[in-house]
């Protein structure tokens, strides 16, 4: 099928409700199949420690067998091999995708339904609206949620206290704090900017109260340059002239040099950010001197996710019942958890897991209890943000303008051409699109 097509098949998901929904609709009864399903399925993942959830679900029972695959992450290739696999006919039975990208695939029809497959009462209905809105698409349930992640501030307490700053609570403050920093070591840096993640850009939007993606009817309302994201534009720029805060690439080996020596004192990352951090600075002697905090705000308490997984049913599986079942035990079983292990941070979608997840993650690198920063981020975290059906347009145009920042490139510019970039390719591709 052409891409036009593909993207067609999105403009009559919207026509019928809006993409994403908070609540979505799915049918009122799952039915319940004849017998248990068996078989073999294959599970592709990028996600740390799901190799041993796979082998973890394996011995539990005896009538379905996982075949486990770690896949490059998306950034680094990983979607484009799942959806060449899925177009080929030889894709996995389960795959994992990310929230931004999620309505990607199912408008390119990559994705099967999960309505009918999964046990509604014991999934869908149990989750929050919010959640249930991050894979409901056009009324149809796409995916289950494993993870729902709200942006949270890492800090080095030891440099925040020699510089003689608090926490920062707000953006001004965040600043003031960068300033001071700056003052008792001019080399270091209170965060990065990454040039290379526009995801980070877009949580940081949603925080601010920005909509890039809305829907009126059947046409796409895109504002990615709007208000709400032109203040945080502005605002970055700021610290980055004052080098309050350094541009470079987020998981590079630039990056992961600068937090063990010390260069940069502080990461805007989120939940799932812990093992990542600890493994990049524990050779440095920084255990203890790492804090979660809730992100800096506007004036009033808010927030945005920063990524986050959900686990899917490609087009093509050949035993999707047998998928839905293990998607079932990934998503809501607490031995799925406890078999990650410390692989992981996760703040999960599922109630009664994150406790689970607290137990089984070993946080005592850490200076504070991360996990109560995660509550207080999650409950502050915006309604009504959606992603739009072709995020690799947005994506794509931010990164390549924001190459350009340390060579007299803007943040601002950034936003105008993935705007222009965004709006052009929806139109290019059939898509009513206003701005």
């Amino acid at each position: 099928m052409k891409r036009r097509q593909l993207l067609l098949g999105a403009a009559s998901l919207v026509a019928s409700a809006a993409l994403i929904t908070a609540c979505g609709t799915t049918p009122s009864a799952t039915p319940t199949p004849a017998q248990e399903p068996t078989g073999t399925i294959t599970f592709w993942s990028s996600l740390a420690g799901m190799d041993k959830v796979a082998a973890a679900f394996n011995a539990s029972q005896n009538k379905i067998k996982v075949n486990f695959e770690t896949v490059p992450n998306g950034a680094s290739g990983g979607y484009a091999k799942l959806s060449t696999a899925i177009t080929a006919g030889n894709g996995p039975d389960v795959a994992t995708i990310e929230y931004p990208q999620l309505a990607q695939f199912v408008s390119n029809g990559q994705l099967q339904p999960l309505d009918g497959l999964i046990d509604k009462s014991a999934t869908l209905d149990k989750l929050s609206d919010q959640a249930r809105g991050l894979v409901q698409l056009g009324g149809k349930t796409y995916a289950l949620p494993y993870d729902t992640t709200p942006m949270v501030m890492w800090y080095r307490k030891d440099l925040l206290e020699k510089a003689g700053v608090e926490v920062p609570k707000t953006w001004d403050d965040f600043e003031k704090a960068g300033q001071r920093v700056k003052a008792v070591a001019p080399n270091a840096y209170l965060a990065s900017f990454y040039p290379n993640d526009p995801v980070v850009t877009a949580g940081l939007a949603w925080q601010a109260g920005a909509k890039w993606f809305s829907t009126e009817g059947d046409t796409w309302k895109i504002g990615v340059k709007d208000e709400a994201t032109q203040k945080v534009a502005n605002y970055w720029q700021k610290l980055i002239d004052e080098k309050i805060v350094k541009v470079e690439q987020s998981f590079s080996d630039e990056w992961s040099a600068d937090l063990a020596s010390s260069t940069v004192v502080g990461v805007l990352g989120a939940s799932w950010s812990a093992p990542g951090l600890q493994s990049r600075t524990k050779a440095n002697n920084q255990a203890g001197q790492w804090i979660a905090a809730e992100v800096p705000n506007w004036g009033n308490p808010s927030n945005g996710f920063l990524g986050g997984s959900s686990f899917n049913i490609p087009k093509g599986s050949k035993n999707p019942a047998a998928a839905a079942k293990f998607i079932e035990f990934l998503t809501t079983n607490p031995d799925a958890v406890k078999a990650r292990g410390s692989a992981g941070s996760a703040y999960l979608a599922f109630p009664g897991l994150t406790p689970v997840a607290k137990g089984a993650f070993d946080a005592s690198y850490f200076g504070n209890d991360i996990y109560a920063v995660f509550d207080k981020a999650f409950a502050s975290v915006r309604s009504g943000w959606q992603w739009g059906p072709n995020w690799d347009l947005t994506n794509t145009a931010m990164k390549d303008a924001f190459g350009k920042l340390t060579t007299g490139g803007t943040v601002k510019q950034g936003i105008e051409t993935a705007q222009t970039a965004t709006v052009g390719g929806l139109k290019q591709n059939g898509l009513s699109v206003k701005e």
